[in-house]
């Protein structure tokens, strides 16, 4: 088999904030003398245990984010990452609340810096690098309007979806319904977290309420056969990231892991990192472990790829670019 880095890789779930390199951070925090020296294990690596004191962990990590220049420079070394793993084209979820807090006018500073950064990485690496940006659940829905009007003020060619993040067990999906159809109305393509950690009624609730075409992570559906034909038969699709997945303990191992049996069941389904230093891993990772757990060889990566390229938010342009680096 190819070297799992060296196939073309499509990743649609991939949070910004999330892929800073833990180095990278420290930098950050010694040049503005921010002491977030807690945040890190004695290897150097993100240090927390469980899915709350990780989301504590990332958003300390952000506090040395500070300026659309700061993003400029993870974006550069998140993309370099990927392009490396042999990511072409990547989606990735960036909040307005860590960048300029939900105020239009800076979110359009910090977003332009991230394109700019994109754009330099896709003439010397070849990744082209997309926008989704996302609420924040556990900020609630009236903050969740804010990042919407974020989104309405700079939808197009880069910034393309909406889609919610954060912790899965504050508020309803449906809370959400208002900054969804925001969203929706500016012509975003929508996606959300659902059935991490509160199983297919959270998953049929998302559709339901939402509207939502994409499902980050999505593996709790394999509770309910019903809901996996209902998944099947319409084309919903999941940004699975099983290497999370197994880190959080959502399952208990990559043998445990539903993605096979929800691929084997017509679940159109992608694999993507996350947040991938927090989880020690990478798209390399993904695809060795994938292979060797459930056997998965090229022409299996191939159909997951052409899966995640047909349900990118891009236009059909990018779309077939991308198509056409996938079949060489």
């Amino acid at each position: 088999m190819t070297r799992t880095a060296d196939i073309p890789k499509v990743e649609l779930h991939l949070h910004l904030e999330g892929a800073a390199p833990p180095a990278f951070i420290r930098g950050l925090a010694q040049e503005k003398r921010v002491d977030i020296s807690g945040i890190f294990d004695e290897s150097g690596g993100y240090k927390f245990e469980g899915f709350v004191p990780f989301l504590r962990t990332y958003e300390a990590a952000c506090t040395v984010l500070q300026n659309p220049q700061d993003f400029y420079r993870l974006t550069k070394a998140v993309l370099e990452q990927s392009a490396a793993h042999g990511v072409i084209y990547s989606e990735t979820f960036v909040s307005p609340d860590f960048c300029g807090g939900n105020d239009v006018e800076a979110w359009k500073d910090y977003m332009a810096a991230i394109q700019q950064a994109a754009t330099e990485a896709e003439d010397s690496d070849g990744i082209i690098l997309r926008g989704v940006l996302t609420c924040i659940r556990h900020e609630g829905p009236e903050n969740a309007k804010l990042a919407a009007r974020c989104a309405q003020e700079t939808a197009g060619d880069w910034l393309v979806g909406y889609g919610m993040g954060g912790d899965e067990n504050q508020f309803s999906q449906a809370d959400f319904r208002y900054s969804f159809d925001m969203a929706r109305e500016a012509g975003l393509r929508l996606t959300t977290h659902a059935g991490e950690w509160c199983g297919a009624k959270e998953v049929r609730e998302a559709i339901r309420d939402l509207g939502v075409e994409r499902i980050g992570h999505g593996v709790g559906a394999i509770e309910d056969m019903q809901l996996v034909e209902e998944l099947a038969e319409n084309g919903v699709v999941l940004e699975v990231c099983p290497g999370s997945n197994v880190a959080l303990g959502v399952v208990k191992s990559w043998a445990h892991h539903p993605i096979e049996r929800l691929r084997a069941e017509g679940v159109k389904v992608t694999v993507s990192t996350d947040d991938p230093p927090f989880f020690h891993t990478t798209m390399s990772h993904e695809y060795e472990k994938l292979a060797d757990t459930f056997g998965w060889d090229e022409a299996r990566f191939a159909e997951v790829n052409r899966a995640a390229i047909e349900a990118a938010f891009c236009d059909d342009a990018t779309r077939a670019r991308v198509l056409k680096r996938l079949e060489t």
